[in-house]
């Protein structure tokens, strides 16, 4: 019996790769300072698997940006407008400007865009495919990762997308062609980059095929069987690992189980019940990974299940054939529980409960030494702890709350549903709100500045007083309003200085949520989350966001949204309890959120924004599991939002998906205003909501907040011509992608600047047409 690591988290102990890119892109370190941040973080991690006694540890897991990046820039499938810096610059230099673009030294290069990876929380860059695109190795960052790998002693097994997943993740740029078509072109690329690995001395290979656990044309079946055909033909000595993850097999199974591959992965945390069926498929030159230890959640791990499942598979096919492993990479859980050690913080009850990345390393080494014959004394004592902290956890008081579980239950269909229909309350919403055509706003936040962020870092350890800390964050409150005013915004927002994180910060007042001190993970690049942890049942004890809301209303005479975070999207952004069904925990956040949703109307505020951008992350994998996810997840908005009368506006914000397949559902949520992510995309997005005719006002994002480059004012107003072209002009807004917070005052007035001129000329353009036309 094996062990092996899927991957492991990149960012480091304390975060010193979101440090040293940050550094780098503002110009405070070389290159040769940030390669030697992520060698470094590199070395550290193998060094830990290595410590723990895992089998076969991930190299070429490390990425400075995003996996599917590095895969791109590996095959050379560089888009064309990126040549000229690919000529003039370093390729970290390039592979930065492929994510996040490129303005500066006469050039004014677009990011490529950026979307969910599967169901989580963490954004990849998507490759772009134009037909009968070429391929070839441009970069050697796989074969240079194993190198080191192997001069540091570590017992490396390479971490590569799977050719098909890879191509499945992309976007064709053209029509008239499928992007399955290019696996031909790509195949001798990936034959390559094994052929150096083989030369190399590598031993195992890891093919991460996600998709073979998702829904799958014949198409993509049949190229499935052609590609790894090839690829065993040529490589007749190499073991490969196929890893699946995220979902079960299902229909793929007999495709799964028949690829000339060594060692099949599969899921047993999202989906446990395919067991029984692999073991009675596997063919007899096939061995079984079993990812038996949750890579995506924080919660111990039941070592009696997870036996459960090994001695299962060890009767059926044999322990020489068993590889023991997390369901999927590490890289979505935080680095080490051992940092936790403010109490204060974290309890020490709640914290026996969980396990961080370098914990579940432990618990896949203790599983292995547990299913063996004759476990030793420290490991017996090891079963004896989980099985006593698991039993805690059942019976703990902290977890139920009677009261929050009768309100579930009395929940009606009659609280998920406004009191008239949209046109009633459009008509409503106009006489209180009096809004132009094309009214301006923003998406809730504003930078975070070096100051606010120091201002809380004091608050925090008591070097400021609530009054002090309060003083200071209603100055930059009122600043920001009063800069909104003046360059002519007409739905104002305070700017959120207060807030940490547009999930954490409304856990923090919630009761039911549990907070880490040092529980990063990485959401895309640089940018790194702390999700609180859901343990028990969920209320709001006292009002969270009235009194930010009331101070900023209370300077101006134009409108500001009150903003909160929606229940779907305060779920999935959290590590969520798994002794209860998701529906039930997001039922009881949509009552808690419903409860200041009344509170903020009653304060007269009339603009109300409930973000939901991770309603259609949380869609399931598998097409026939959407509709029960669909309804719980649109019912849990409605029931946030339908509290209020008629003439108070409800917003909602979504970013970075695909709304094509959920339109209708989309639809269903009945929010009065939705702004969306639309500028990477050149509007493609809109093209569902437009062939729909979505009944209700829309906001297209006009400009990208996610890259540091300042979009010019034509550049946006072709934005709305697009949105123009297949949206009336009456249900238009005028907006950023998503939140300002994490951009710079600097590119933030600019932009917003341009924004608010391309809007006013789209104003005065339509008026024109109109007039024409009458």
């Amino acid at each position: 019996m094996q062990t092996h690591i899927l991957g492991y988290p990149r960012i480091g102990s304390n975060r010193e790769l979101k440090k040293a890119c940050e550094q780098y892109w503002s110009g405070k370190i070389v290159l040769d300072e940030l390669l030697e941040a992520g060698k470094t973080i590199t070395q550290n991690n193998w060094k830990l698997l290595q410590d723990a006694e895992i089998d076969w540890i991930p190299c070429n897991d490390f990425s400075y940006y995003d996996q599917v990046l590095d895969m791109t820039l590996t095959v050379g499938a560089i888009p064309e407008r990126y040549q000229e810096i690919a000529f003039k610059k370093s390729e970290t230099d390039l592979y930065f400007a492929m994510a996040r673009g490129f303005q500066k030294e006469g050039l004014d290069i677009t990011a490529m865009e950026m979307t969910k990876w599967f169901d989580t929380n963490y954004h990849y860059i998507v490759p772009e495919f134009q037909k009968n695109q070429e391929f070839k190795l441009f970069s050697n960052k796989i074969i240079q990762e194993f190198i080191s790998a192997k001069q540091a002693r570590i017992n490396a097994k390479p971490v590569i997308i799977g050719l098909l997943t890879y191509l499945l993740l992309g976007k064709e740029k053209e029509e008239g062609f499928d992007k399955l078509d290019l696996a031909q072109n790509l195949l001798p690329v990936y034959i390559q980059i094994l052929k150096e690995l083989e030369n190399h001395g590598s031993e195992y290979i890891q093919f991460d095929e996600p998709f073979l656990a998702l829904d799958l044309n014949e198409k993509a079946k049949e190229t499935y069987q052609i590609i790894y055909a090839e690829i065993r033909k040529q490589f007749p000595n190499l073991k490969f690992i196929v890893a699946t993850y995220f979902e079960g097999l299902k229909d793929n199974l007999s495709l799964a189980t028949s690829l000339p591959i060594d060692v099949l992965h599969i899921d047993l945390v999202r989906s446990p019940e395919q067991l029984d069926e692999v073991l009675n498929s596997i063919p007899n030159t096939l061995s079984l990974s079993l990812g038996i230890v949750d890579g995506r959640n924080i919660w111990k791990n039941d070592f009696t299940q997870s036996l459960h499942f090994i001695k299962k598979a060890v009767e059926k096919i044999g322990s020489d054939r068993i590889f023991i492993a997390p369901s999927c990479s590490l890289l979505h859980a935080p680095f080490d529980l051992d940092s936790e050690k403010n109490e204060d913080i974290l309890s020490p009850e709640i914290k026996q409960w969980m396990a961080f990345a370098k914990q579940k390393v432990y618990e896949i080494v203790n599983l292995k030494k547990l299913a063996s014959e004759n476990p030793d004394y420290n490991t017996l004592q090891e079963l004896a702890e989980n099985k006593k902290a698991l039993e805690n956890r059942k019976t703990s008081s902290l977890i139920h709350n009677q009261d929050v579980k009768n309100r579930v239950d009395v929940t009606t269909e009659e609280d998920a549903q406004r009191n008239s229909p949209f046109n009633v309350r459009k008509e409503n919403q106009q006489k209180v709100l009096k809004l132009p055509l094309f009214p301006t706003t923003t998406i809730g936040s504003f930078p975070q500045t070096k100051e606010v962020r120091t201002w809380r870092s004091k608050f925090k350890k008591g070097e400021l007083n609530a009054e002090q800390y309060d003083t200071l964050l209603k100055q930059e409150t009122e600043r920001t309003i009063r800069w909104q005013e003046e360059i002519g915004i007409d739905v104002l927002v305070h700017g959120e200085f207060e807030r940490n994180d547009m999930v954490e910060y409304f856990g923090e007042q919630l009761a039911g949520f549990a907070f880490t001190q040092y529980g990063w993970v990485q959401s895309y690049g640089s940018r790194c989350v702390k999700p609180p942890v859901i343990f028990g049942d969920v209320h709001r004890p006292n009002p969270m966001t009235v009194y930010w809301s009331e101070y900023a209303q209370s300077l101006t005479q134009k409108w500001v949204k009150g903003m909160l975070t929606g229940p779907v999207t305060i779920l999935q952004w959290s590590f969520v309890r798994d002794d209860q069904s998701r529906s039930v925990t997001c039922k009881q956040i949509a009552l808690a959120i419903r409860d200041e949703v009344n509170d903020l109307e009653k304060a007269g505020i009339r603009i109300i924004q409930i973000d939901e951008p991770a309603i259609r992350e949380g869609l399931p994998l598998r097409t026939s599991d959407w509709q029960n996810y669909l309804k719980w997840a649109v019912e849990a908005f409605r029931i946030s939002a339908s509290g209020v009368e008629d003439a108070t506006q409800i917003h909602t914000h979504m970013c970075y998906s695909e709304f094509n397949d959920i339109i209708q559902n989309i639809a269903d949520m009945d929010a009065d205003v939705i702004t969306i992510e639309c500028s990477r995309s050149q509007m493609e997005l809109l093209n569902a909501f437009a062939d729909f005719k979505y009944p209700n006002e829309i906001g297209p994002g006009v400009y990208d907040i996610h890259s540091p480059r300042v979009p010019s004012k034509e550049e946006m107003m072709e934005l709305l011509k697009k949105a123009q072209a297949v949206i009336p002009a009456q249900q238009l807004w005028v907006n950023p992608d998503c939140g300002l917070k994490t951009r710079h005052w600097d590119e933030t007035e600019k932009a917003l600047i341009a924004m608010v001129e391309a809007s006013r000329e789209a104003s005065e353009a339509f008026g024109k047409e109109r007039n024409l036309v009458q």
